[in-house]
């Protein structure tokens, strides 16, 4: 039932990672749960992967079971699609296009599951998950007796890059979702997406494995009124989906692109990336995390907080 001493990063979009002493791939409920119990019964912790997008696994891997629920279920619904929590971001993007329906367009080019981006409210370009999500069906694994739970659009709490889901730090796993959209045109849908994807290789660094953004962008009020009023702050200011600074420029006005730790490094087209550029370990990355949040905090006197996740 269970694949022993599984290698994580393998699965990893970042390509770093020890083993799992168990890993299990779902593929509906019922496995999941016997999976869990399984679990139980040896006395080991559970953990819990999706797209493995923006999740940097310790060197050391993980003593316990690891399990990745790919449930791909798929129904359209009218302008409504059911969704598996294994379906993959772009795959939903190109379906929901083929079938006319917009409200997916900000995601094109994003890795990972519709699981992971519901569980972190993933967003881009002033959008989020949260404004196309209906409902969220989970498994509330916290108690001996898991359940089933269902959940209306606020009743999951949605907040910038964070979720009820997330705040129960793997007491809950997502299995589907009911997501709503517009009507759209496809010409304009696909216009709009590949527009995004277009800047995401102008301005990202594609070309090296990462976790996407490191840090979660600054609202403006954490700073002093007379910091945002200066002129060349104001241009850097974006909505995202309030007014925020953009990590990336923090990290860049504190001297920190280019800076690498072994094999890893703080990208210099886009500071907020730390990518993978020769075999870097979990402990390289940790290193880089480190140096930015103290280096931001002594030139802007604000904590930068992460916007991945740690498994370890």
């Amino acid at each position: 039932m269970f694949q022993e001493n599984f290698p994580l990063k393998t699965i990893s979009h970042y390509k770093i990672g020890g083993e799992a002493r168990y890993f299990f791939e779902a593929k509906n409920v019922e496995e999941i749960i016997k999976a869990i119990e399984k679990a139980w019964q040896l006395g080991i912790p559970v953990f819990v992967l999706a797209g493995v997008s923006n999740v940097l696994i310790d060197d050391s891997g993980v003593n316990g079971l690891v399990i990745r629920p790919n449930i791909k279920n798929f129904e359209i619904l009218g302008k409504k699609i059911r969704v598996g929590v294994g379906v993959p971001m772009n795959q939903l993007l190109n379906d929901s296009m083929t079938e006319n329906l917009s409200g997916l367009e900000w995601s094109a080019g994003i890795p990972g599951t519709i699981g992971g981006a519901i569980y972190g409210n993933a967003g881009s370009f002033g959008k989020e998950m949260k404004d196309i999500v209906e409902s969220v069906i989970s498994l509330d694994i916290s108690e001996k007796n898991p359940k089933v739970i269902r959940r209306e659009n606020k009743e999951c709490n949605f907040n910038y890059r964070s979720s009820i889901f997330k705040k129960q730090k793997g007491g809950e796993i997502i299995l589907e979702a009911v997501l709503k959209f517009a009507e759209g045109d496809i010409q304009k849908i696909k216009e709009e997406a590949e527009k995004n994807i277009n800047y995401r290789f102008e301005k990202h660094p594609m070309e090296h494995p990462s976790l996407g953004s490191t840090f979660k962008n600054v609202p403006v009020e954490r700073f002093d009124s007379g910091f945002i009023e200066k002129p060349e702050i104001k241009k850097v200011i974006k909505i995202d989906p309030f007014p925020m600074i953009p990590a990336a420029y923090l990290i860049a006005e504190a001297g920190l692109k280019g800076i690498s730790s072994d094999g890893a490094m703080i990208s210099p087209k886009h500071p907020n990336f730390i990518v993978n550029v020769s075999e870097a370990g979990a402990s390289d990355v940790k290193k880089l995390i480190d140096l930015i949040k103290n280096e931001v905090n002594k030139k802007f006197g604000v904590e930068l907080e992460e916007d991945i996740e740690y498994l370890s």
